[in-house]
């Protein structure tokens, strides 16, 4: 049996005065690819922010590789996990090698110099991610699909086993969406790294997760099986839309069909 890596229990978070996140418990075992969906303003990316410590207190708890998370240091904890933020990263004048090369900011101390084990840990990762042939370009000459690419390769530069990923592909193209969907899966199968996802691709969570979790109003209505909440028992009250299914073409696994439009 694979350990659990996040064990949140009972947590609920406020801000201003106003209940995020109500009384939410997930496990995640060690290589899962869980993704997490829900209606706008359901808690999700407050959930990564939370796991991250980015926002601080709440009620309950939340472990981390079998500790409490309030037992790390923001250095430790950054060991563990990686996090992909939804902001785009061209606020940072700095070539692509140079942002990567920031990532290995955990294992160094402030007095430290570069050591040639952590190039060799970025070059890795740039090359993994299909990064390495702009290593030399500046951040802001990418278009957003490489952008966000770079930001998956600082993440594995980063050299924690846990990622965090908060809605990867907006704002994408359907050819860089494929692609960075592509990349997290092969982290995940090939490189054995757990995947938390927050995502609004209900189809492509179902198709690609060991898990999903479901949000709305800050409680966590659904986690288990993907294929047992592709049916409109689960999906429609969540929504507040009823949605059409059909097998997908490859695999029979029930997917949402678009909408047809008014013609």
């Amino acid at each position: 049996m694979k350990k659990t890596v996040i064990h949140i229990v009972d947590y609920s978070f406020s801000i201003g005065g106003s209940q995020i996140l109500n009384h939410v418990d997930l496990r995640i075992s060690e290589g899962e690819y869980v993704s997490i969906i829900g209606p706008n303003g359901a808690g999700k990316s407050t959930l990564l922010n939370c796991i991250m410590r980015i926002y601080r207190g709440g009620q309950g708890r939340i472990g981390i590789d079998g500790r409490d998370i309030t037992s790390y240091s923001q250095r430790k904890l950054a060991r563990l996990i990686s996090y992909i933020p939804q902001q785009d990263i061209t606020g940072f004048p700095v070539t692509v090698g140079d942002f990567v090369l920031m990532s290995r900011y955990p294992h160094m101390s402030p007095f430290s110099t570069i050591r040639e084990r952590d190039r060799e840990i970025v070059r890795e990762a740039l090359e993994i991610t299909g990064c390495a042939h702009f290593a030399k370009r500046n951040l802001a000459t990418l278009s957003g699909g490489e952008r966000r690419t770079v930001s998956i390769a600082a993440a594995l530069a980063q050299g924690s086993r846990i990622m965090l990923l908060d809605e990867p592909t907006t704002f994408l193209d359907p050819k860089h969406e494929r692609d960075i969907f592509a990349l997290i899966g092969r982290i995940n199968r090939e490189l054995g790294y757990t995947i938390l996802m927050v995502t609004h691709d209900i189809n492509h969570a179902a198709l690609s997760s060991d898990r999903i979790g479901i949000l709305k109003n800050g409680e966590c209505v659904y986690y288990g099986d993907p294929r047992s909440m592709m049916n409109n028992d689960v999906l429609a009250p969540l929504y507040g839309t009823s949605f059409s299914f059909i097998p997908h073409p490859a695999n029979g696994f029930p997917i949402i069909l678009p909408e047809g439009g008014d013609r």
